[in-house]
């Protein structure tokens, strides 16, 4: 499962990764992007845009960075600058296991595919592996100096990657955490990283306003993406590998051949940066966010906008992803509201409103019914959208 790509937020100058300082979870609002920012009230929930049943998990005692489910999606973690995790019963909203063992804020975490490990990195730059049964330490992942902005799996779990402040990312052994590689090439630093769909490239973004494509096994560096004017604010490859896509603070995306870094697809609409980009299940869509309270659907292949999302958010959109279905789109935003838009038509479907502060997390369940939450108001919340989310796709 991916990392909270926990990376939550924005990332030092702007990019993201659960630090607000910005899912994997983590995040620090771009000095650039606060500024364009102004206060405003949370859109009020009506009969229009009703607020659906929720769970609440409380216990942190200090902001949350993030939150994920677990690839069954029946337990989701949380984490918060109080220097723990904690695993949660999705059903009851109780707590499982409170993992405790960074000595700073936990910034970024990322369950195993099979949900049996969970991969934690703090402010310090410290990572560590943990044995979801019992919360006993498995590894800790020690090396980069500077603070981890995301963390995760590879697809088969023999494998972790982080990003960091330091301008490198390192692959790691999933089981003992050994060191298998470090990505060095950056000049600036990241704000991301993620494995290819079949575990054998990395691809990486910074604030150098480049991605690059690395070798999983042997770190070697492939492709450097080159073509955006401001720092690259996500990363992500297309469900089947072929393709990259990219946002940045330069208000664009463009998506990318993954053999030969060829930039095929540069969308530009958004007034303000781009913070991030999601592509649908079957690749043939992808969604942007922005800090100009917006968010925008398009066809991967032509670029051509299919929807525009608007008039709900008050404040900018550090996160976003497409339901497992495709149907719908999940946003979370700093007016300290989520909201569940048609990914076709752009309608809003639903304001989840409740959060005492900013939004900074927003994810389907793998079943695509509830929609998790986390806030920096220090708790996270189950949404149940299964009254319009539930049942077969429409045709």
């Amino acid at each position: 499962m991916h990392c909270f790509p926990m990376s939550l937020s924005l990332a030092a100058a702007g990019l993201w990764a659960l630090s607000h300082g910005l899912p994997a979870v983590a995040q620090d609002v771009p000095p650039a992007v606060v500024a364009e920012e102004k206060a405003a009230p949370a859109p009020a929930a009506t009969a229009k845009y009703p607020t659906p049943p929720h769970v609440e998990l409380t216990g942190h005692t200090a902001d949350l960075w993030g939150a994920t489910f677990s690839p069954d999606g029946k337990r989701a973690v949380t984490i918060s600058s109080d220097k723990t995790a904690r695993i949660w019963d999705v059903a009851t909203g109780a707590t499982v296991l409170t993992l405790s063992g960074h000595d700073e804020a936990v910034r970024t975490a990322a369950f195993s595919p099979d949900g049996l490990v969970l991969a934690t990195a703090c402010r310090n730059g410290k990572a560590k592996l943990w044995n979801t049964a019992s919360a006993a330490l498995i590894a800790d992942l020690e090396g980069h100096p500077e603070m981890v902005e995301s963390i995760a799996f590879s697809p088969d779990g023999t494998k972790v990657v982080t990003s960091s402040r330091d301008a490198t990312a390192r692959v790691w052994d999933g089981k003992t955490g050994a060191l298998i590689a470090t990505l060095s090439g950056h000049t600036e630093w990241l704000s991301g990283a993620e494995f290819s769909p079949d575990g054998k490239k990395v691809v990486t973004s910074s604030s150098d306003k480049t991605a690059k494509v690395w070798d999983a096994a042997t770190g070697k560096h492939e492709l450097t993406l080159e073509g955006h004017d401001g720092l690259v604010t996500s990363v992500i490859f297309s469900p089947d590998g072929s393709h990259i896509a990219t946002s940045s603070s330069d208000k664009t995306a463009r998506i990318w051949t993954a053999a030969d870094g060829k930039s095929v697809v540069s969308v530009a609409g958004h007034t303000r940066a781009a913070l991030r980009v999601a592509f649908s299940g079957d690749g043939k869509r992808f969604v942007t966010s922005s800090s100009d309270k917006t968010l925008k659907v398009w066809d991967a292949q032509s670029g051509a906008l299919l929807a525009t999302m608007q008039g709900v958010h008050k404040r900018l959109i550090p996160r976003v992803m497409f339901s497992p279905d495709g149907r719908f789109v999940a946003s979370a935003s700093h007016d300290k509201t989520a909201a569940v838009w048609d990914a076709v038509t752009g309608e809003a479907l639903a304001i989840l409103k409740g959060h005492t502060k900013e939004v900074d997390q927003a994810q389907f369940s793998p079943d695509g019914t509830k929609v998790l939450t986390a806030s920096f108001d220090r708790t996270a919340r189950i949404w149940d959208i299964s009254s319009f989310a539930g049942g077969a796709a429409k045709p």
